[in-house]
């Protein structure tokens, strides 16, 4: 285990070549946090260079990246030299929207939308400079009272009284008119109560491991324009972010060469295969008959003795479990009711027209063998969110489950392989990879985040 306390990109630059089989990692995704503002700062193409270089020759990489950026890191890592093979999206159901309420944005200007710049327009006229402002009403806002454009602001009712004394021409009655009425008010019509973090910088539903909850009135729009637009935002509730799933390009002609020889090369199907629910479960997916050749006129294969089932036909039915997608999910209850419930089973009998093969898949018809009720979520990987990653002294906003990480990294790592993380943040990645058997890089900038790394992964590697 080598934890790294610094910059990532001159952190690895002291890693030897071809020196490690994966790279898992959760980087800064160039959007800060709650959605204040955001940009392109995602990781640089040099990153990833530096990354591929220390990465085996055939070795995989999985990057997270949330929806809204997730273009520009996939471009960067190809744009590194990587093949970019698939995207596993990860939906969960504890993302909190981030959406301005516009109904409330107009009441909050009282239906004037320009009534800031027409204050500080005329405050401009007082000759009272910012300094003086700040002075007379101990705060620093002098500059928002004056600004032309960046962040124009108008005194509350209390500084106002302060300051009007101070302005040495006469005050028109529409000021103290915006001044008195900052904000059009809205009638409650009734509290609403969730689950939220006290830290308020994570949308997580639980502290320490118990769940806080916070009360806020609902509110009734007061001005007519706030009426037409109210039930109108800007963004959607976060449900899935994405990990980017690439390769460096194999040094060997064909992959069993390159696995041969680095170790490297493939991803772990049968040590990641999706457990089924229950044995009926399991007998629903097992292949009845033997599926043929497929026809070369209608490109279905024909089923001796069975059915054509289509995750028979692509999926290797194994008894340990369904073929692993590139989809994973949290298991909440919000996230299984997206999925549909399913019957899966047998099939429909031979209409007569195409000797030998079955038609369209149907619920218990036919001579199939009888299927089993559920969540379509069943066919997908759950990694369940652990109240312990936050009762580790985990102050991180964008912590990642531990199951995640660690199914993540015994996808992509060869058994005693070694898993980088070049942005590892408080540690989630490395604690996992310890978990599955891995030895483990880390980098971290941030010294609080470093230290809260150091003790969770340290803390693992001594179980």
């Amino acid at each position: 285990m080598k934890l790294l306390h610094g910059d990532c990109l001159e952190q690895m630059n002291t890693l030897p070549d071809n020196s490690v089989d994966a790279i898992v990692s959760d980087p800064p995704y160039g959007i800060s946090f709650m959605a204040k503002k955001w940009d392109y700062d995602v990781p640089k193409v040099e990153v990833w260079q530096e990354a591929m270089r220390v990465l085996k020759p055939g070795g995989h990489a999985l990057i997270a990246c949330g929806t809204r950026t997730q273009h520009r890191m996939v471009v960067n890592i190809e744009d590194a030299g990587f093949e970019i093979r698939d995207v596993v999206s990860w939906i969960y159901g504890s993302g909190f929207p981030k959406s301005l309420n516009i109904g409330k944005q107009i009441d909050k200007c009282n239906g004037d939308p320009n009534r800031l710049e027409k204050f500080t327009a005329w405050m401009r006229t007082t000759g009272i400079k910012s300094k003086e402002i700040d002075e007379i009403t101990e705060t620093n806002m002098g500059g928002h009272y004056l600004t032309a454009s960046s962040q124009p602001a108008i005194p509350t009712a209390t500084l106002w009284a302060k300051l009007r004394p101070h302005i040495a021409i006469d005050i028109p009655r529409w000021v103290d008119e915006l001044v008195d009425r900052i904000e059009a008010e809205r009638e409650v019509v009734g509290t609403d109560t969730k689950a939220r973090s006290t830290s308020g910088n994570s949308a997580l539903p639980t502290v320490g491991g118990d769940t806080v909850y916070k009360s806020w009135d609902i509110t009734a729009p007061a001005t007519e324009y706030a009426k037409q637009w109210e039930g109108w935002g800007t963004a959607l509730k976060p449900a899935c972010e994405f990990f980017t799933l690439a390769r460096k390009p194999l040094s060997e002609k064909t992959v069993a060469a390159n696995v041969l020889k680095w170790g490297t090369g493939g991803i772990n199907i049968d040590g990641c295969r999706v457990e089924y629910q229950s044995e009926s479960d399991m007998s629903s997916a097992r292949p009845q008959g033997r599926i043929t050749q497929k026809s070369s006129q209608s490109g279905v294969g024909a089923v001796v003795g069975g059915i054509n089932d289509r995750e028979q036909d692509h999926s290797e039915y194994q008894p340990q479990g369904r073929f692993p997608a590139n989809l994973i999910h949290d298991g909440s209850q919000e996230v299984l009711d997206l999925f549909p419930e399913t019957k899966s089973g047998g099939g429909n009998k031979n209409t007569g027209n195409r000797k030998g093969i079955f038609g369209k898949l149907g619920a218990g018809n036919g001579d199939g063998i009888g299927g089993d009720k559920g969540s379509a979520a069943r066919f997908f990987y759950c990694a369940k969110a652990s109240k312990k990653d936050r009762d580790e002294g985990n102050t991180h906003p964008t912590v990642k489950p531990t199951d995640l990480m660690a199914y993540l990294c015994r996808l992509i790592t060869p058994t005693g392989g070694t898993v980088l993380d070049p942005y590892m943040g408080s540690g989630s990645t490395g604690k996992a990879a310890l978990k599955e058997g891995f030895d483990f890089i880390g980098c971290e900038l941030d010294e609080d985040y470093y230290k809260i790394a150091q003790a969770r992964i340290t803390n693992e590697q001594n179980q």
